[in-house]
């Protein structure tokens, strides 16, 4: 999905709200013709003279036959998301209505356009860099309050002014150093080595940030994976239902009900947890049961969070400690709770309380303490970073691009401790500002932008 520089200068359209009947529909135009073409069909004020940033209601006609009452949008470039002339025509919701506009403008010569085309112009014609361009995306996608505020943020040039700024202090560097090799034989220093170590440090430190906080990027963007483990019959499937509201699980008396795993997701305080219901662990020589068993360990190790649950009726301290000395070898984060607190007998509840303080006392069945659950939740994922305004990395290439970076960075450090020529220095510092670039769009090539935008939908 490259585009040709004829391509660009073409007029394109596309329907800009969801497919399938509404109430309305909103077709939208860009390009040098939008609004000259829109005002062959349009039939009410002439479009030509009026102002930018204007509504106007008329009807569209195909010939003598009118197709639908519209209101028109103008807005004149530069001032329009693309930064072309564009015209989003709003008619009636009706699949027929919609696909006549189309086809009218189509014959009229416009281009339907590419996916993400309208965000691709507006990134061309500088209304914003390439991490910005990515967030709209992330925007559109967004469903909970988090990743609503990471990739506002992103969109808005947070992310993005950071970048630019370690990227101008290091152009500065660069530049330096490149005037030294011009002049190499008459030995002159134009940048200090030492003011030269002292920012890469910095930036260091910065990129290092920037890289750790991507576990915390990707949980916001993509939920964060959490897996209820414990024995059969815990009460594993009874908390899934419970934390949904709804019948998710197959609920019984039966030991190992759940022979695969099942999914959903939950949003708890503005962040969504995929909560993974799994197959009860414990030895069996059930085939298809061992299969689930199997599943529930590889989930387990790829989870962000384990919900560690047991039985207080069904289990003793010994059998406790064995399973939390596992996790606790697994690395991953896990709550213990214990659950049919109603049900438990008082001496283990004591022995509990004295040996592992944190664990949360549930009854799932009648969704006592499920509150406090949800809050540990989310005590223990985290969010106070972000939540402080913090630049977070949600973006796996953006990650990828500062891991290299670091390297690069790394790689000059290297240099000035060997005290390698000017011209090694120089590749080095070159490196970084690619990588850097490429985060923002400055260094670009049409397989990246291509990648990119094909993921967008169309009409965005």
């Amino acid at each position: 999905m490259s585009f040709s520089l004829s391509e660009q200068n073409d007029t394109i359209i596309a329907l800009a709200t969801p497919q399938g009947v509404g109430a309305i529909a909103v077709i939208r135009l860009s390009g040098k013709d939008a609004i000259q073409l829109t005002n062959e069909v349009f039939f009410g004020k002439n479009l030509s003279i009026q102002e930018s940033h204007t509504i106007h209601f008329g009807t569209i006609r195909d010939g003598e036959k009118i197709i639908d009452e519209v209101l028109v949008s103008l807005f004149i470039a530069p001032k329009s998301f693309t930064k072309e002339n564009v015209v989003e025509i709003s008619t009636h919701g009706s699949s027929y209505i919609v696909n006549q506009v189309l086809k009218l403008f189509i014959r009229k010569g416009v281009r339907p356009a590419k996916p993400g085309e309208f965000t691709q112009r507006a990134f061309l014609n500088g209304q914003f860099d390439l991490a910005q361009a990515e967030a709209v995306a992330d925007l559109i996608h967004a469903d909970s309050e988090t990743s609503h505020q990471a990739a506002l943020s992103q969109m808005r040039g947070g992310f993005s002014s950071e970048i630019q700024e370690l990227r101008n202090r290091l152009i500065h560097f660069a530049s330096m150093i490149e005037l030294e090799l011009d002049f190499g034989e008459e030995d002159v220093e134009f940048a200090s080595r030492e003011e030269l170590r002292a920012l890469v440090e910095r930036l260091l430190r910065v990129v290092e940030e920037l890289i750790l906080s991507f576990d915390l990027g990707n949980v916001i963007k993509n939920g964060v994976p959490t897996v209820i483990a414990g024995k059969p019959n815990a009460g594993k499937s009874t908390l899934l239902n419970a934390l949904l509201n709804e019948e998710k699980a197959i609920v019984s008396e039966i030991a190992g009900t759940t022979r695969d795993f099942i999914e959903d997701e939950i949003n708890i305080g503005g962040v969504i947890f995929r909560f993974i219901d799994t197959a009860g662990l414990r030895e069996t020589t059930d085939i298809i049961e061992a299969i689930g068993v199997s599943r529930t360990q590889e989930k387990m190790k790829s989870a962000s969070l384990i919900l560690y649950l047991f039985d207080l009726g069904d289990t003793d301290l010994v059998e406790i400690n064995r399973d939390i000395n596992k996790l606790e070898n697994q690395g991953v984060p896990f709550l213990k709770v214990a659950n049919k607190v109603d049900k438990g007998n008082s001496q283990l509840i004591s022995e509990l309380k004295d040996k592992y303080p944190d664990t949360i006392f549930i009854s799932a069945g009648n969704k006592e303490n499920l509150e406090e659950l949800k809050s540990r939740i989310l005590v223990l994922v985290n969010l106070d970073k972000f939540r402080t305004g913090n630049t977070v990395v949600t973006n796996v290439r953006h990650y990828d691009s500062l891991v290299k970076t670091r390297e690069s960075l790394l790689d000059i450090l290297t240099g000035l401790d060997n005290e390698v020529t000017n011209d090694f220095v120089a590749m080095d510092i070159r490196r970084s500002l690619h990588f850097l670039g490429e985060i923002t769009g400055e260094i670009t090539t049409d397989d990246l932008l291509e990648n990119i935008f094909r993921n967008f939908c169309i009409g965005k």
